[in-house]
């Protein structure tokens, strides 16, 4: 008999890692206030996440932000009513450490196991399976966990024995990220400034030292002016915000960090907000007046 997995989010990570765990044999029930995505699920095989559900082992939260777990979770409506007595709570979205700590103790408090599991590696990873996770929690928490983590990960980091670590981890992670797309944009931009084609810009940065992960994935975007969200420029103002909060704490200055989330804060504002975040460029060369491919 297959473990039961609840979904709590079906978003562009969400989904993939639903429709990962159902072809990893799992029975899987998910909800999203979009319907549309609880219907992808059930067209691969999984079911829709309603209070007469069987009793999870595991339920995945992949949300947005700290207090949409609070409500996914813990809230009138939350759906922890759907988890089997022990069952552990897998925590997937970026928050700051302490929100971590503190679902965490929350989690205890109700009888359940908790796992602080922040996620990497985009979309496309997320439907193959292959997601770095970036996890700290109990040893049971982990072992209660295992069959979901395998179903959903390629790779997945230990970072202790109780929640904090894994969201720290994933703050660094998104430091580097976002600094990494604002750099992409500024390129770009840059290089079509000097009429460069930047197709070929993509072909050789790819091949030598100034390449990034960041880059190599999101200037196909621009070249092909193609801005429909995969990870939307609002993540930025949220996931940078949480990184200087924290930096802020430990009375340190990240002047490249708080430099990007300006840019990405000023795109947000000029409109751009819904947009994928490779629209960066477009905020930059917007302000300068340098077209990009797929612009009038």
């Amino acid at each position: 008999m297959s473990a039961v997995v609840h979904f709590a989010g079906l978003g562009s990570m969400g989904l993939g890692m639903a429709q990962s765990a159902v072809a990893a044999g799992l029975e899987v029930h998910g909800f999203d206030p979009d319907q549309t995505r609880v219907d992808a699920l059930v067209q691969a095989g999984g079911q829709r996440l309603n209070r007469a559900a069987p009793k999870a082992s595991v339920l995945v939260c992949v949300v947005l932000n700290g207090d949409q777990m609070q409500a996914a979770l813990f809230g009138p409506d939350g759906w922890l009513e759907c988890l089997a007595p022990g069952g552990v709570i897998l925590g997937c979205a970026t928050v700051a450490p302490e929100v971590a700590r503190d679902m965490e103790a929350q989690a205890q408090d109700r009888g359940f196991l908790y796992l602080d599991a922040p996620i990497s590696g985009g979309a496309a990873k997320a439907a193959q399976g292959r997601l770095s996770i970036m996890a700290s929690g109990g040893p049971e928490a982990f072992d209660k966990a295992a069959p979901v983590l395998d179903a959903i990960a390629e790779t997945v980091h230990r970072l202790g024995d109780v929640a904090g670590p894994g969201s720290a981890m994933k703050a660094v992670n998104q430091l580097l990220a976002g600094v990494h797309i604002a750099a992409m944009g500024e390129a770009l931009t840059f290089a079509a400034s000097q009429n460069l084609d930047l197709a070929r810009v993509l072909e050789i940065i790819r091949v030598s030292a100034g390449a990034s992960w960041m880059f190599e994935n999101r200037a196909p975007h621009v070249i092909e002016g193609d801005y429909t969200p995969r990870s939307a420029i609002d993540i930025w103002p949220k996931d940078l915000g949480i990184v200087t909060a924290i930096a802020e704490d430990a009375n340190l200055r990240l002047p490249l960090t708080e430099t990007a989330l300006a840019q990405y804060r000023s795109a947000s504002a000029a409109g751009l907000g819904r947009e994928d975040d490779a629209a960066i460029t477009k905020h930059i060369a917007g302000r300068a007046n340098i077209r990009l491919p797929g612009e009038g």
